[in-house]
């Protein structure tokens, strides 16, 4: 009987055991709904592709002043849909001029033509920039197509992190998958910071080796489209544009000094102050932007 005990005993070890293991450990994704929406963002543990619903972003037609970059940036996009040769993108340049909303505006702008294929965004951030082999893993084999997207993408001294990167847009042995793409925004050009190649020059035993293994990272984007700091007539092109689109109907004159006061107190021009000055004067005049 006492051994009957003991055995029923740690027969109740053993089942607590497995419990606590069971909600230590994740539970394994399981495949994405891809009807649920047309984005997702990318979460690596349990490796989920969380849907959603309503994408912050503006319209196409309302990105002034970067025509050219937007126009490229857009044929890209639509061969890459289509099923034809497409590169992944790097937007670099100066902050707040549209280099994030082009990528979510490209994205809107190809899936609402009724000509083109279907393309899903996904959002991976930054920090979960290693995980993109797993990601990579979860979507090859699906049945659309995809942009991953990543916004502020640059690394840091010791930082070893871009060498997932490298590896899935064009090295490994299996490469980049045929249904995805790979674009990313950037305030550098190069991705990674100048002390950092400098480091690497000086500490190496061939120096320039080591720095082509830190500038090769951007040389694996086919495509590079630069944005530039804004000027004045640009900025004003920026604020009529949203002006007439949101239907605010300020006289002309009135526009042109309040935004140029407005850019003054912020001490800088670009997209995103044009943007900002046309939330304020929206609910100075009580009107909505939705």
């Amino acid at each position: 009987m006492s051994e009957q005990n003991n055995l029923a005993a740690l027969n109740a070890k053993l089942d607590t055991l497995i419990d606590l293991i069971s909600r230590a450990v994740p539970a394994s994704a399981g495949d994405p709904d891809w009807q649920a929406a047309e984005a997702f963002v990318w979460t690596p543990e349990p490796g989920n592709l969380l849907p959603i619903e309503k994408v912050n972003r503006v319209d196409i037609e309302l990105l002034c002043a970067v025509s050219h970059v937007r126009d490229l940036l857009l044929d890209n996009t639509r061969r890459f849909a289509d099923g034809l040769p497409a590169n992944n993108a790097l937007l670099w340049g100066a902050r707040g001029m549209g280099k994030s909303s082009l990528v979510k505006a490209a994205h809107a702008a190809i899936n609402r033509d009724p000509a083109a294929g279907e393309l899903k965004l996904i959002e991976i951030h930054r920090e979960d920039i290693e995980s993109l082999p797993k990601l990579m893993s979860v979507i090859r084999n699906a049945p659309y197509r995809f942009i991953v997207f990543c916004d502020d993408l640059s690394f840091d001294n010791d930082d070893t992190s871009y060498k997932s990167l490298k590896a899935v847009l064009e090295g490994g042995i299996e490469g980049r998958p045929e249904n995805v793409i790979f674009y990313a925004t950037s305030n550098r050009r190069h991705l990674l910071p100048r002390d950092m190649i400098e480091n690497e020059r000086s500490t190496a035993i061939n120096p320039a080796e080591a720095v082509e293994e830190k500038v090769s990272l951007s040389d694996r984007f086919g495509l590079w489209l630069g944005f530039h700091k804004c000027s004045q007539d640009d900025y004003l092109e920026m604020v009529r544009g949203y002006a007439d689109f949101y239907g605010l109907g300020l006289p002309e004159d009135d526009l042109r000094a309040q935004a140029l006061e407005w850019a003054t107190t912020r001490g800088s021009r670009s997209g995103r102050v044009a943007y900002q000055f046309i939330q304020d004067l929206a609910g100075r005049l009580g009107k909505s932007l939705s």
